[in-house]
Order: C-alpha cells, then sequence, then structure tokens
C-alpha cells in the first residue's frame, strides 16, 4: 500500500487514469535489475528511482573518470575515481528513500548471472560489452525475463524489449558469432544520445509493469540525434 507521502510524491503520475493508485503500488512492488550503471545507467536509474521502482538492483565494477562526466549524470568532478554502484546509490537513495538498492560491485559473468537474475522481474542491459549482452539475452531467455535492451554509437543509438510475451530474443536479431569476444566499443559519443536512449528504456520498464500493450517487442528503434531520425522497424 502507499503511504500519504507516497501518494503526494507521486501524485501527477497517480492522477493519470493509466496509472493510478493500483498500477503505482504495480511500480513499489517490482524488481528491476539494471546492469551497467555509466552513461545509458544514469537515466535509466534515475528515472526508475524517481518513478518509485520499489526495488532496484546495481551491477557495476567500475570506477568513475573523469571522461565519463560528459554523460554519466549520476556523477559529479568530487565523483572521481570512487566506485560507481556506491556513488549511485547514495545519490539515488538521496532522491527518493522509498526505493531499495542492492548492490553487485562485480562484472556479470556465467558464474553469477542466473542467481543474480533470479530476484528480479525485469532487467535493463545498460551495458557497453557485447559478451555480457549475450550472457543477459542467454540468461533471460532461459529464466523468461523480458529484457530491455539498449545501446549506443557517436550520434545513433537502439532499443528494444526482448522475451517479452514470447518476444523474439537478441540473438535472433544479432546471431552469436566467435569475434564477439574480441569486440571493442567505439569511443566516441554525443553526450546527450544516452540520456535519450536512457529514458526511453526506463519508459519501456514502467510501460512492462504496468502490463501496457504497446511495449517495443518484436520491435526494434532506431535513432539518429545527429539527423533527428527515429525509425521503428518489426522483427
Amino acid at each position: 500500500m502507499l503511504t500519504e507521502q507516497e501518494k503526494e510524491r507521486y501524485n501527477r503520475q497517480v492522477i493519470l487514469s493509466e496509472i493510478g493508485v493500483e498500477g503505482q503500488e504495480k511500480m513499489k512492488q517490482a524488481n528491476v535489475l539494471v546492469v551497467g550503471a555509466g552513461g545509458l545507467g544514469s537515466p535509466v536509474l534515475l528515472y526508475l528511482t524517481a518513478a518509485g521502482i520499489g526495488h532496484i538492483g546495481i551491477i557495476d565494477n567500475d570506477l568513475v573518470s573523469e571522461s565519463n562526466l560528459q554523460r554519466q549524470i549520476l556523477y559529479d568532478s568530487t565523483c572521481v575515481d570512487m566506485p560507481k554502484a556506491a556513488i549511485a546509490e547514495q545519490k539515488l537513495e538521496k532522491l527518493n528513500p522509498f526505493c531499495r538498492f542492492t548492490l553487485y560491485e562485480a562484472r556479470l559473468v556465467a558464474e553469477n548471472a542466473s542467481e543474480i537474475i533470479s530476484h528480479y522481474d525485469i532487467v535493463v542491459d545498460a551495458t557497453d560489452n557485447l559478451a555480457t549482452r549475450y550472457l543477459i539475452d542467454e540468461v533471460c531467455n532461459i529464466q523468461k525475463k523480458p529484457m530491455v535492451y539498449g545501446s549506443i554509437c557517436e550520434f545513433s543509438g537502439q532499443l528494444s524489449v526482448f522475451h517479452y510475451q514470447d518476444g523474439p530474443s537478441y540473438r535472433k536479431l544479432y546471431p552469436y558469432h566467435n569475434n564477439i569476444q574480441h569486440f571493442t566499443q567505439p569511443l566516441g559519443v554525443l553526450g546527450t544520445l544516452p540520456g535519450v536512449i536512457g529514458t526511453l528504456q526506463a519508459n519501456e520498464v514502467i510501460k512492462i509493469i504496468l502490463g501496457k500493450p504497446e511495449v517495443l517487442s518484436g520491435k526494434l528503434l532506431l535513432i539518429d540525434l545527429l539527423n533527428m531520425n527515429f525509425t521503428k522497424l518489426n522483427l
């Protein structure tokens, strides 16, 4: 049940007929895992926390670097050389004390992925690592958990939802091959791009929790911020 303070905090959502008190209570009861607390993870975590997701898991074993600050909006100059997951938790708890956070200051690997993911309803792929993305895809397929996918490169990004109500998998879209292990993410990225893609990922998470029909399952959204093109493809 929502407290009176929570009803006031989430008032602008609760008054929406598509959400209401019942929808807000669904968000309070939800468990969402965010893999990666960097460029994509920052807006995902901020908006899910602000929206009132009851339990959020955060996986990241990296430290904040100076070059992160151009786009990773959870952090500031005082956070350089500090662990991302711990700093994220500190800031998010200040944003919304009604949310509960579980930290995993480690990489998601084959040895821990199944156990960690088993505790959550939805997994957000906010990684920049292809091997980790395929691992998330594999475990979510086995456990029948929705995977909210986002990726970014330079001025362009992609968004989709996999394993939702018998929808396709990431591997169906991009078949696995041996060169994945040697893939290196391009370093250049427009600072606003992860903000756009990450915010849309958070939006898909909320829609899944609320049971809304137009989730991006079976669809791929392509975004080009340089030319301001948005293209939605059917998979």
